[in-house]
C-alpha cells in the first residue's frame, strides 16, 4: 500500500511539474507578445503625433493657401485630438493683424516673420527651433533663420518664384511666343502692339495694376524688388541703410509699361483689387498678369487654365543681361514659435509643424497640385525645403527649375531688406499718384519716396 501511495505521489509531482513549466511558457509568451505589442506601438508613435493636452493657433500669411490651411487643420484635430485654429490675415494686413494678436491672452502659437528685417520686432517673442523635429527636415541650414543671439528664431517653409505670368494662347493670336521676348525692349514692343490691336484682338497686354491693399504689394514690394536687386547688384551689397535710386528710371519705365497697356484706367487703379487683376486674367482679358508661383491653383484646374497653357517670364527692366535673366526666386515666409506660450501649446506646435513636412497627408497638401488635399481639391503646390517633399507640378516652379538648369540666374529676393511696411505704403501711394496724372514732377515724388523714405525709417527700425 505504501508504495502505491509513493507511486501515486510521484505520478501528482511529475504533472505539477509539467503544469508550472507550461505556465511558465505561457508567461513567456505572453510577455513576448507584450514585447512585440509594445514595440509596434512605438513604431507608430513615431509615424504619427502624440495626442497631449495642448492646442495650435496659426496665424497664417497666405491668403491664397486659406482654404487648404483650414482643411489641414481639420485632418490633424480629427487625427490626434489636438485642437488647431487656422486664422488667415488679409492681404497686405499680415504685421498689423499680428502686433493686435500678439497682444491677447490667446496669441498665436505659429506666426511668420518675412526674413532679417521682420525677425528685429519679432525676435524676442521667438521659441528656439534648433533643437526641434522640424529643423533636422531642412534640406539646408540656409533655410534657417538666425537671429542676432544665434539662436534658430524661424525656419523657411516655402520657396517661391514670381514674374509675369502669360497667357500663351492669347500671346499667339497676338503673333507672338515667349521666345520672342527676352528683354525690355521686347516685352515693351509685343506689350504696345497688342494695345495697339486691342479692339481687333479683344484682349490687353496687362491685368489691372490694382493698387488697393489686396495687389499693391506686387508693385511697392515685388516690382520693387528689381531696382533694389540691380543696385546691391552693382554696388556689391546686400542691404544698406540708405538706398541711391540708381535704377528708379528703369522702375519707371516698366510701371508705365504695366499701366499704360493694361485692361484698366490708370488713373482707376487705386480701386482695382488683387481680385479684380486674376479674374480678368481668368477671362482671358489680358495676356500678362504679375504675379507668382503662389497663384497656379487659383489659376489651374476644372473650369480654368490648363498647365500647357500658361507659363511666366522675368520681369524685365532694361538692365543686367537680360538674355540670363530668370525669375524672382526666394522666399519671405518663415515660421517662428511663440516662445511665451504654454510649454504644452509649444510642443503641439511643433508637432503639428513637423506632421505637415513629414506625414504622407501634410507632404502632398503643402507640395501637391490637383487633387492633393483628402477632400480631393488642389494642394498648395509649394515648393517646400524639407526632405520629404515631393516633385512639384505647379508649372511656374518648373519654369523656374527649368530656367535655372539652362543657366539663367534667378534675381535674388532683396525686398526682405526694406525697412519697414511704412516705407512700401509710401512707395505704393506715390506710384499710385504717378499713375492717374504721369508728370515728373510726380514721378519724383516716387523717387524723393523710395531714396529719402527709405533713409528716414532705417533709422527709425535701427535706432
Amino acid at each position: 500500500m505504501k508504495k502505491i501511495l509513493a507511486i501515486l505521489l510521484t505520478v501528482i509531482m511529475v504533472f505539477g511539474l509539467v503544469a508550472c513549466g507550461d505556465k511558465k511558457d505561457d508567461q513567456a509568451k505572453d510577455t513576448d507578445k507584450a514585447e512585440e505589442v509594445e514595440q509596434d506601438a512605438d513604431e507608430k508613435d513615431a509615424e504619427t503625433p502624440a495626442e497631449g493636452s495642448g492646442k495650435v493657433y496659426y496665424l497664417n500669411f497666405k491668403p491664397e493657401q486659406d482654404q487648404q490651411w483650414q482643411e489641414l487643420a481639420e485632418v490633424y484635430t480629427q487625427e490626434t485630438g489636438v485642437p488647431v485654429t487656422v486664422v488667415t490675415a488679409a492681404s497686405g494686413e499680415y504685421e498689423t493683424t499680428l502686433m493686435a494678436e500678439m497682444g491677447k491672452s490667446d496669441a498665436p502659437t505659429l506666426f511668420q516673420v518675412n526674413g532679417p528685417v521682420g525677425l528685429k520686432n519679432w525676435e524676442a517673442q521667438c521659441y528656439d527651433l534648433a533643437d526641434s523635429d522640424v529643423v533636422s527636415e531642412l534640406t539646408s541650414d540656409a533655410f534657417a533663420l538666425k537671429g542676432e543671439s544665434g539662436e534658430t528664431s524661424g525656419i523657411a517653409y516655402v520657396v517661391e518664384s514670381y514674374g509675369i505670368i502669360t497667357n500663351t494662347t492669347l500671346l499667339e493670336e497676338a503673333g507672338y511666343s515667349v521666345d520672342d521676348i527676352q528683354s525690355f525692349a521686347d516685352l515693351k514692343e509685343v506689350a504696345e502692339d497688342i494695345t495697339a490691336r486691342k479692339d481687333e484682338l479683344g484682349f490687353s497686354a496687362f491685368s489691372s495694376a490694382g493698387m488697393d491693399g489686396s495687389s499693391d504689394w506686387r508693385f511697392k514690394t515685388h516690382l520693387a524688388n528689381m531696382p533694389i536687386y540691380f543696385e546691391y547688384q552693382a554696388d556689391g551689397i546686400q542691404d544698406t541703410a540708405a538706398i541711391k535710386g540708381t535704377f528708379l528710371d528703369n522702375y519707371r519705365n516698366i510701371w508705365d509699361l504695366y499701366v499704360n497697356n493694361s485692361t484698366a484706367d490708370p488713373a482707376e487703379l487705386s480701386a482695382k483689387t488683387g481680385d479684380d487683376s486674376r479674374n480678368e486674367f481668368l477671362a482671358k482679358e489680358a495676356v500678362f498678369f504679375q504675379n507668382g508661383s503662389w497663384e497656379y491653383s487659383n489659376l489651374v484646374g476644372e473650369d480654368l487654365f490648363k498647365a500647357d497653357e500658361l507659363t511666366m517670364i522675368p520681369i524685365y527692366i532694361g538692365e543686367g543681361d537680360e538674355a540670363n535673366q530668370g525669375l524672382c526666386t526666394g522666399t519671405e515666409n518663415f515660421w517662428c514659435v511663440n516662445k511665451d506660450a504654454e510649454q504644452e501649446d509649444i510642443d503641439a506646435t511643433l508637432a503639428f509643424m513637423n506632421w505637415c513636412v513629414t506625414s504622407d497627408v501634410g507632404v502632398k497638401a503643402m507640395s501637391g497640385g490637383e487633387g492633393a488635399m483628402p477632400s480631393g481639391d488642389p494642394g498648395m503646390g509649394f515648393v517646400i525645403p524639407f526632405k520629404k517633399a515631393l516633385e512639384s507640378e505647379n508649372v511656374f516652379v518648373k519654369v523656374d527649375a527649368d530656367m535655372t538648369a539652362a543657366g539663367k540666374t534667378p534675381v535674388a529676393w532683396t525686398f526682405s531688406t526694406m525697412p519697414s511696411e511704412e516705407w512700401k505704403n509710401g512707395v505704393g501711394s506715390a506710384l499710385t499718384a504717378y499713375a492717374a496724372d504721369q508728370t515728373d514732377d510726380n514721378w519724383q515724388a516716387v523717387v524723393t519716396a523710395f531714396v529719402d523714405g527709405w533713409a528716414t525709417e532705417y533709422e527709425l527700425s535701427n535706432p
